[in-house]
């Protein structure tokens, strides 16, 4: 019987082309790899060069060998979400954030039941978390991880041999890293402490960013108020319909850092702003000039101050006693690491400590706090506790 199945299993494999681009080929493999117990997934974008940024490649390996679906070629995805989603398969992703986020917001997929190798090699302890330095070290293959390919446009088609080769990598080896990398994390104990990691990563979606509050993020322009504030907003609104416009990312259209030195001295000179580029000729700087101009009409922004929370004030003295005990916490913390041959980090987040730096009498309400992982009350918890009724006696 397992022979008869094998022979299916590579009769229905070897009837479905590598690059998968017409309906009846995903019709295909959809059928197979809905038989699966697990598949690897990776994607490729198109962010640094295209806006909005969008899916350009869908990568699933089954076993060891790559498909590479073509969702420019698709009007319809719903038989590969419905993979994605089906619990009795294990999705495996490399630091996969990114790719959910990606397909949740192309298409809507939502997923269940996933395995990222990146954070199951963090939980291992490995120094380096790229999929080459992972593969390497778990599986002792080596893959090339060319950064110029990586940064290439995955919209433009033919794609070349050498594109195929770099994405088939991707998904090539998951499957195999997956179980290798369970079986040493079982070994350790460890395998409950990622699996709520990956539950967690399971339910990441994608989430629109709020366009009338967007410009507040610009980087560096935390310090502008007021009506340089309101030219800001104008330049950043401009610089989004340019993106769109021109199908080019906001940072490739003007930078920040431009925004910024606009946006500080309104009235000041082109010339003098480094590497304005193309924005300082003639016709370019008139239509910038005119939105400077809007931003200067228009009414003072402030910006939305952070909630006054009388509790969050401490005197000079309680932020000195804090500042000592957040020390001691991560002394214990970084001692945990140095025996488990762990990064610090994923053992209890910073954040943590340090509100219970500062309140360490709220120690059960810290416990209910989301960023605190269930495995990490279980397997520290207790310990922390000591801690902290040790350092407040």
């Amino acid at each position: 019987m397992f022979l008869l199945k094998r022979f299916k299993f590579k009769k229905s494999i070897n009837k479905i082309d590598e690059f998968i681009v017409d309906e009846d080929q995903l019709k295909l493999f959809c059928e197979l790899a809905s038989s699966q117990k697990s598949i690897g997934l990776d994607i490729e974008g198109n962010g640094f060069y295209r806006y909005p940024e969008r899916v350009c490649l869908i990568q699933v390996s089954i076993n060891d060998r790559p498909f590479i679906i073509d969702p420019l070629q698709f009007d319809d995805l719903t038989s590969l979400g419905e993979i994605f989603n089906n619990s009795k398969i294990t999705k495996i992703v490399h630091a996969g954030d990114y790719d959910i986020r990606s397909l949740s917001r192309d298409y809507s997929f939502t997923f269940n039941n996933v395995f990222d190798t990146s954070i199951a090699a963090a939980f291992l302890g490995s120094g380096r978390l790229g999929l080459d330095a992972v593969l390497k070290e778990h599986l002792n293959v080596e893959v090339s991880k060319d950064k110029r390919l990586q940064r290439s446009d995955w919209t433009i088609r033919p794609l070349s041999a050498e594109a195929i080769t770099y994405a088939a990598n991707d998904v090539r080896y998951l499957v195999n890293a997956m179980e290798t990398m369970s079986d040493k994390l079982n070994s350790l104990g460890r395998f409950q402490w990622v699996q709520e990691e990956f539950k967690r990563l399971s339910a990441v979606k994608y989430e629109a960013k709020d366009e009338e509050v967007a410009f507040l993020n610009v980087k560096g322009s935390r310090d502008i108020e007021g009506q340089n504030l309101a030219v800001l907003r104008k330049l950043y609104q401009f610089r989004e319909d340019e993106a769109i416009s021109k199908d080019r990312p906001p940072f490739k259209v003007i930078s920040d850092s431009i925004l910024v030195a606009i946006a500080r001295n309104p009235q000041g000179n082109f010339d003098d702003i480094k590497g304005i580029g193309w924005w300082g000729r003639p016709e370019p700087s008139s239509r910038l000039k005119k939105v400077i101009k809007q931003g200067l009409e228009a009414p003072p922004v402030t910006r939305p101050k952070k909630k006054d929370n009388e509790r969050q004030r401490l005197s000079n003295k309680q932020r000195e006693r804090a500042n000592v005990r957040l020390r001691s916490l991560k002394v214990w913390r970084k001692g945990i690491g140095d025996e488990l041959k762990l990064d610090p980090s994923i053992l209890w987040p910073t954040s943590s400590l340090n509100r219970l730096s500062r309140f360490p009498n709220d120690f059960e309400v810290e416990m209910e706090n989301p960023e605190v992982r269930l495995w990490q009350q279980k397997e520290f918890g207790e310990s922390l506790k000591i801690m902290i009724d040790k350092d407040a006696g």
